[in-house]
């Protein structure tokens, strides 16, 4: 089971915070009845978005107000999907879906957990954006429809205005570090 908390610590190792942000507007391109927005979006690693049309199918997120993103974490299990996983998959961001530029392509060989894409430019900075669209174009084995099982934005972690405060570690200061 994937657990989060490793990806939190796999970017303070990098020396880059991230927490998951969902102030986000999802909508899909297309779904079948009982798998679509809640299901893409409800933490369960067994259900599932399943489209229902033709390729490419899409899963377009709206933010209210620009945002800075870093990661596009994607969690697809070709064991439980098989024709049903995609294998090919491009991200898109921009203002609208007027001017969506591409970002990344991917190309998954039977993916089986969470797949991170990097929403950063050539300098690993974040991207500013208004709009992600994740476009599947391919599926494995030729399949038709997509199953997508869970997805999660993550935003870099901002510091204070005043800047960094030293850690707290003697019990007077511990006693008093938060705010009832």
């Amino acid at each position: 089971e994937f657990n989060w908390k490793t990806v939190l610590q796999q970017d303070r190792e990098l020396n880059t915070p991230s927490r998951e942000y969902q102030k986000f507007i999802c909508a899909l391109s297309s779904c079948k009845p009982g798998f679509g927005v809640d299901q893409l979006q409800d933490d369960n690693l067994e259900t599932y978005w399943q489209s229902d049309g033709s390729q490419p199918h899409l899963v377009n997120i709206q933010f209210r107000r620009k945002t800075t993103v870093k990661t596009l974490c994607i969690y697809a299990d070709y064991k439980s999907d098989e024709s049903y996983t995609p294998s090919k998959i491009s991200v898109r961001v921009g203002n609208n879906f007027h001017n969506l530029q591409e970002i990344r392509q991917l190309e998954l060989v039977q993916p089986s957990g969470w797949i991170h894409v990097p929403l950063t430019d050539n300098h690993k900075k974040p991207t500013r954006t208004f709009m992600i669209q994740t476009a599947v174009l391919a599926n494995h084995q030729n399949g038709r429809d997509t199953h997508m099982r869970q997805i999660k934005i993550y935003t870099p972690v901002e510091e204070s205005s005043i800047g960094k405060f030293p850690t707290c570690t003697t019990i007077d200061f511990m006693m008093y570090r938060s705010i009832r």
